[in-house]
């Protein structure tokens, strides 16, 4: 599956026009990057004409882009970056095809992971890790939770730029009032909690589930929760029978144990995320608990009516599996997003690119413009801009999703991003018969096992 599918990108209805709450909105994720508006602009890749940069449009992003590009060229006018803007399908298509016949731009704009690892793979991108050596103030200013997804066989490949949406445990305070329960510190919690919400006729877990996207997000977790991230590390690396860890197969048993315990809503298999019917059950109580990415905030604020803005929305990073190898502080989803160099480029344009990585991709202006439209950039110093956010919800989530970002040991990127798009969509289809408990956590192993490395 082309890990890079709408489904986690839709711009949610909203009800007010303040700019952070369209910010909120908007999906910042896993893999999702659909976008409006047009192709603009005729410039073409790498090899002579100048450096290039191709990016997608889609607000309060692209606006943030083309700043980002003015900046830079009124303050080099002996370097100009010449800019092409694209829609999300027309660019992953085209991205593909210039990179393939070595006419990539010179900024290659991406989401890391399985993408950037095959661009390494086919020499298409130059190796950044003694360029960051001799920008170490640039480096250490970004969160080292973000370098994950931009490194291959421990080498950097690219920068992390834009922001950070981790994955969210969300709860429904007054539903947990209602039934007088506390909110899990651990996964034998998250158990206890399940029989007394179903016998209040409560669904103790919302979930999309035929977006299949859905489900994986509860395997991230406790995959890392019980084995580390290095079991989903393996696998990445392409270690034979890495599935089949034992640490796997118990993430695999108790995600059906949930299953059969009747966590999820009823029916679950035929709601779809797209439709934000599973942020619905959640704000109108018919679901205790929702695991989310963070861009499902703003939806809820817009369209929950006093769920948000009267403080009934709980949230909380995923809390460990006793017994388990993983920090506690570990997160899943989007560490950021990436900007490549062509190895096609000529030395003069990768010079015009590393000045615009060093100087105006996460520099003060775009980290304020990120934080006005309701994102965390990559930036440790985004911190600083959160006093001015003035709604006093919006203000505390910001800070949550910095705290978790900034602090994670390890920001483990969505597993359909970081496979290669075969491996991914084997996942999502063993993914979605796990929870419908038509294969066994071993048969899921097995499967799996067979499209390592490809």
């Amino acid at each position: 599956m082309d890990p890079m599918t709408t489904s986690r990108r839709n711009f949610l209805r909203l009800t007010g026009g303040a700019a952070i709450a369209a910010g909120l909105a908007a999906c910042g994720t896993s893999g999702p990057q659909s976008s409006g508006g047009s192709t603009g602009g005729t410039n073409g890749g790498g090899g002579g004409g100048g450096a290039t940069y191709w990016f997608l449009t889609g607000q309060p992003q692209q606006a943030i882009r083309e700043a980002q590009v003015k900046r830079f060229n009124d303050a080099n006018s002996g370097s100009q970056l010449k800019t092409t803007e694209f829609q999300n399908d027309a660019f992953k298509q085209k991205i593909k095809t210039a990179i393939g016949a070595g006419q990539a731009p010179t900024l290659i704009w991406g989401w890391g992971g399985g993408g950037l690892k095959s661009y390494v793979d086919a020499n298409q991108v130059e190796d950044l890790t003694s360029w960051f050596g001799e920008n170490a103030e640039l480096k250490n200013g970004i969160f080292p939770s973000a370098f994950g997804a931009a490194s291959v066989g421990g080498k950097i490949y690219a920068m992390p730029v834009e922001t950070t949406t981790p994955i969210v445990l969300y709860w429904n305070k007054k539903v947990f009032e209602k039934v007088g329960a506390e909110p899990p510190k651990s996964w034998g919690d998250i158990m206890d909690l399940v029989p007394k919400f179903n016998e209040q006729n409560i669904a103790p877990f919302s979930l999309g589930g035929q977006s299949r996207w859905t489900n994986m997000m509860w395997l991230e977790f406790l995959y890392d929760r019980i084995g580390g991230p290095e079991v989903f590390q393996a696998i990445y690396d392409g270690q034979p029978d890495a599935w089949n860890d034992p640490s796997s197969i118990k993430a695999l048993t108790e995600v059906q144990n949930l299953v059969k315990a009747n966590g999820f809503i009823k029916g679950f298999s035929s709601i779809t995320a797209d439709s934000n019917a599973d942020q619905a059950l959640l704000y109108t109580g018919k679901a205790a608990m929702m695991l989310h990415g963070a861009w499902t905030y703003g939806g809820m604020k817009a369209d929950g009516g006093d769920f948000v803005t009267g403080g009934h929305l709980g949230y909380m990073n995923f809390p460990p599996v006793d017994g388990g190898k993983g920090d506690p502080s570990n997160t899943v989803g989007n560490p950021g997003q990436y900007l490549s160099i062509s190895s096609k480029a000529s030395d003069a344009e990768k010079e015009t690119a590393k000045k615009f990585l060093a100087n105006n991709t996460l520099d003060e202006a775009s980290v304020e413009e990120w934080v006005k439209s309701g994102n965390i950039p990559v930036v440790k110093s985004a911190k600083d801009k959160l006093s001015s956010v003035s709604d006093a919800n919006d203000k505390a989530w910001l800070e949550f999703v910095y705290d978790t970002s900034a602090n994670a040991k390890t920001f483990s990127q969505s597993w359909d991003q970081a496979l290669s798009p075969a491996a991914a969509e084997t996942l999502l289809d063993n993914i979605a018969k796990l929870f419908q408990l038509s294969v066994t956590p071993q048969q899921f192993a097995s499967n799996m096992n067979a499209v390592i490395g490809k």
